[in-house]
């Protein structure tokens, strides 16, 4: 493995994902500073999730058919270019609620270019070795962790107390950083030919199921997703609730489960040496399970916090698997496709758990998702069968 030929993809996707993180926070609070209609405002919150269903499989297909580098650097400076008229229609007073929708989902939608191009070009820079993939991808997610989770929400949420206009500006010259980090990667052709786009995504779909590991980690994704959305949903009102954590301590508990991630992500190469790409993901299907389990069981807001810095460690085992498993298993001309569907499966069914989630809390309490996502999760693991070695990770 050479380090310094992946050192700036990783140093453009921590600041990027700072920026992302800003956004993620701070696109609500400028709803509710335009409108206070719920509608309105639960809208901005459902638009970052739409970009993957409406455009993943598209955008991956051309990633295939294009030079990566450039891809990632266009989409980095038009989610730039985003933000920039964003931050100027604020300044003159002329920003709305179709507006930030409208910036949401452009800049949704470069990210999809933007995600599929750089978990497709990371085998190329560093070769599919399994240990050396574990180390990169371990810590691709614990940076994108650090960024989205721990240190952009609160930057956003920092700037935003200042002036509204503050962190979207600055998530404008974050994307300009990321373009300019990438374009010290070396220049890289593309990687599959051109052919109809949907005969493009249909191969990658074809390859998906044809391959029957990654096939087998797509599903215990989805079902992972689906699990933890189930659970997290409704979470805060048990938190608040039953283990009567105030306000602002709420997000004290989630950055322990960022921790953990962290953590376990940087670490993740030597963890995941002696195991397949499927005991991987059944062991943090487990793990998941369990701490759901716990936190159900042990009402304690201590506990939960243990608990939850599991379930962040988990979190990352499953990307590193996943992660690993397609760059491994996938050539190149097709790895756009398969990253953007499994990003597809995998956001369709957090999207599902969290409807499944409220539903089940509303039916039959708040901790009747901790439950169901426990019992779900050791299925899952179960169907997984770690104890048989298919794969050469």
């Amino acid at each position: 493995m050479a380090p310094g030929r992946v050192t700036p993809l990783l140093v453009a996707t921590g600041i990027s994902v700072t920026g992302d993180g800003a956004f993620l926070a701070v696109a609500p609070l400028l709803a509710t500073s335009l409108t206070r209609n719920p509608l309105a405002v639960s809208a901005v919150t459902a638009a970052f999730y739409l970009p993957w269903l409406i455009a993943g499989l598209p955008a991956g297909a051309l990633v295939d058919r294009w030079p990566r580098r450039r891809v990632m650097i266009t989409a980095d400076l038009l989610r730039a270019a985003v933000l920039a008229a964003l931050t100027a229609l604020l300044l003159t007073g002329h920003a709305s609620v179709p507006v930030l929708l409208t910036a949401v989902l452009l800049v949704g939608v470069a990210g999809c270019f933007f995600d599929a191009s750089s978990q497709a070009v990371i085998p190329t820079l560093i070769g599919r070795d399994k240990e050396a993939l574990a180390r990169v991808n371990g810590r691709y997610w614990a940076i994108d962790t650090v960024g989205r989770s721990l240190a952009g929400p609160p930057i956003g949420s920092a700037t935003f107390a200042l002036s509204r206009v503050l962190p979207f500006a600055g998530d404008a010259a974050s994307f300009v950083l990321s373009a300019i980090c990438i374009s010290r990667l070396p220049v890289m052709p593309p990687a599959g030919s051109s052919q109809p786009l949907t005969a493009a995504i249909r191969d990658g779909l074809a390859h998906l199921r044809a391959t029957a590991e990654l096939k087998v980690l797509a599903g215990s994704m989805a079902a992972y997703n689906f699990a933890y959305n189930l659970a997290m949903a409704p979470f805060v009102l048990y938190a608040t609730g039953a283990l009567h954590v105030p306000d602002v301590d709420y997000g004290i508990l989630l950055a322990v489960a960022a921790l953990g991630g962290i953590a376990t992500g940087w670490r993740a190469a030597p963890l995941t040496r002696r195991l397949t790409y499927r005991q991987t993901m059944a062991i943090a299907t487990a793990l998941q399970g369990v701490a759901w389990l716990g936190i159900a069981a042990v009402p304690n807001a201590y506990a939960t916090g243990a608990f939850l810095a599991v379930i962040g460690a988990a979190s990352a085992l499953t990307s590193v698997a996943a992660g690993s498993a397609r760059q491994a298993l996938t050539p190149d001309h097709l790895l756009g496709r398969v990253v953007s569907a499994f990003r597809l499966f995998g956001i369709g069914a957090a999207g599902l758990g969290a409807l499944s989630g409220g539903v089940v809390a509303k039916q039959a309490g708040l901790s009747a998702p901790l439950w169901a996502a426990a019992t779900l999760l050791a299925l899952a693991a179960l169907v997984l069968r770690p104890w048989q070695r298919r794969n050469s990770g």
